[in-house]
């Protein structure tokens, strides 16, 4: 076994992989250790939030937990299935897109996937260093509060500085690492979680659970696709990250299994809490939509509150950790040509700008850049159906990894159907959806009428399903109907390479390599 082979074996050594196929003698694990990750990345009480956004479409309390559940399952499942790429061919998600959409083609969706990847993690450090900075305020005001009882700016700054500095340390030293890392965070987080839903669910109001009234079918399906958009979709560029570390041969209902119940498991339950709170109690409710940490903190007592600050601290982290270590892969399958460490420090740099201007200088930044956020998925999604239709011609080509590399060793610089069936989709899916916004408002909702953007079709994301649907559709129309589907390009191919290769060339493509 080479020496980097043996390093990319020892957690604490820093990973060597890019974006190039992981070689099979560097697999490891089996499915089952999916599961900490995914969880890990989702048992935060944000998730409560989210069952109060669906509540808020129109849906009584029932409704809200059976759409909500279809809803995380369905696109959880997503996940999963393309997951299974991972094992497969040994690639990241966002490297693997290049079968469809060619090595220079990819880099127009990955670079999106990477902006709304970089967006939320500068949303979720901020919320971390702030609830730590919370932390020290409560137990000494003297030193870490203002006159006015607010987090002073050194307190923030300490935390911010302390919460970048344990994601970025582990996002660099990579893929093993971080997967024994989160099995004693989801451990911890989900005990902590089930305490603190013990001081929660006696807040409930349970005799005004039946105060609401139904919502229709139309509701009823918006409630299901706000679901999907709110978890599931929003990690269908990710799946393979994780996942690729696995033997080439690892079951698919394994991977798809235990990457779905993972993720969907701490989001059900969150949910589940939040359309009860706000079901029993409105002004509860209200609250926590724009304060989910301080509002439901709030119900706890001090000796508790301590503790469970640190754990939500904790939560935070990991799903920052796990986010930038794929922004590092998704910056690398852009076509950057640094080693996968590199990348992921310019993306701390990147995210501590972004989060110290949201915490220090920004009032109105957090609702923008959240409109913006939601129109990448759009794109994201589209992306995501096109990638689930083409698993199709992978697997018949023997998931041939050639074809993630440049043209004339197997790839392409573009497959003109997989682009022009992201662009439709994404055009159409951009006139289906609204922003609060009102820049961002000008690009979205043409295609709908005035009572279509203030009612259901508009505020529930639906357009969000229809453009990964036509996106899908037209490309599977192009790709399997109209047979436009051209076999891989090995035109520079010399017979050394070939010989060299063994019938596959394995090389990493133009601009990534493992790291030296």
């Amino acid at each position: 076994m080479s020496s980097e082979a043996q390093q990319g074996r020892r957690g604490t050594s820093v990973e060597s992989n890019g974006v190039n196929p992981v070689p099979d003698a560097q697999r490891r694990g089996k499915p089952a250790g999916l599961f900490a990750v995914w969880f890990a990345w989702n048992i935060s009480i944000l998730g409560i939030s989210y069952g109060i956004f669906v509540f808020g479409l129109g849906l009584n309390v029932w409704q809200t937990i059976i759409a909500g559940t279809i809803g995380y399952l369905a696109s959880s499942t997503l996940v999963g299935v393309l997951a299974v790429g991972g094992p497969r061919t040994g690639l990241p998600t966002l490297a693997q897109t290049r079968f469809a959409f060619g090595i220079k083609g990819n880099r127009i969706p990955a670079f999106f996937a990477y902006l709304s990847n970089m967006g939320w993690k500068v949303t979720i450090i901020t919320l971390a260093s702030t609830t730590g900075a919370n932390l020290f305020v409560k137990l000494w005001p003297s030193v870490f509060a203002n006159t006015d009882g607010s987090s002073a700016t050194f307190t923030i700054v300490l935390w911010f500085v302390l919460v970048l500095a344990v994601t970025m340390t582990v996002s660099v030293l990579g893929h093993e690492f971080i997967m024994k890392l989160e099995v004693w965070i989801s451990w911890v987080t989900g005990i902590m979680t089930v305490a603190f839903l013990g001081f929660v669910v006696p807040q409930i109001r349970w005799a005004h659970l039946g105060d609401t009234p139904a919502g229709g079918p139309l509701v009823f399906v918006g409630g299901i696709v706000m679901a999907m958009t709110l978890v599931g979709l929003g990690f269908l560029n990710y799946g393979g990250d994780f996942a690729r570390y696995l033997p080439r041969n690892t079951p698919a209902r394994g991977v798809i299994g235990w990457t779905a119940v993972g993720l969907s498991v701490p989001v059900v339950i969150l949910l589940i809490v939040g359309a009860l709170l706000v079901g029993g109690d409105p002004k509860l409710g209200a609250a926590t939509a724009s304060d989910p940490i301080g509002a439901l903190t709030a119900l706890l007592p001090m000796w508790f509150f301590i503790p469970f600050s640190i754990v939500i601290v904790v939560s935070l982290v990991s799903a920052a950790i796990t986010g930038m270590y794929s922004s590092g892969l998704a910056l690398m399958a852009v076509g950057v040509p640094l080693r996968r460490s590199v990348t992921t420090m310019i993306n701390a740099i990147i995210i501590a700008a972004g989060a110290f201007y949201l915490l220090f200088i920004s009032t109105s930044f957090l609702a923008t850049f959240q409109s913006f956020l939601s129109l990448i998925a759009v794109m994201m999604g589209t992306m995501g159906g096109i990638q689930l239709v083409d698993f199709i011609r992978q697997r018949r080509a023997g998931w041939n990894t050639n074809m993630a590399n440049p043209r004339g060793y197997g790839g392409r610089d573009g497959r003109w159907t997989a682009i022009l069936s992201l662009v439709v989709g994404t055009v159409v899916g951009l006139g289906l959806v609204t922003s609060a916004d009102p820049n961002f408002g000008k690009i979205t909702g043409f295609l709908l009428t005035e009572s279509g953007r203030t009612g259901v079709f508009g505020s529930s994301g639906l357009g969000i399903v229809v453009a990964m649907a036509l996106g899908a559709a037209l490309y599977a129309i192009l790709t399997f109907g109209l047979r436009l589907d051209p076999a891989p390009d090995y035109s520079l191919v010399t017979a050394g390479d070939a010989a060299r290769g063994e019938g596959r060339l394995e090389m990493p493509p133009v601009g990534d390599s493992t790291e030296r």
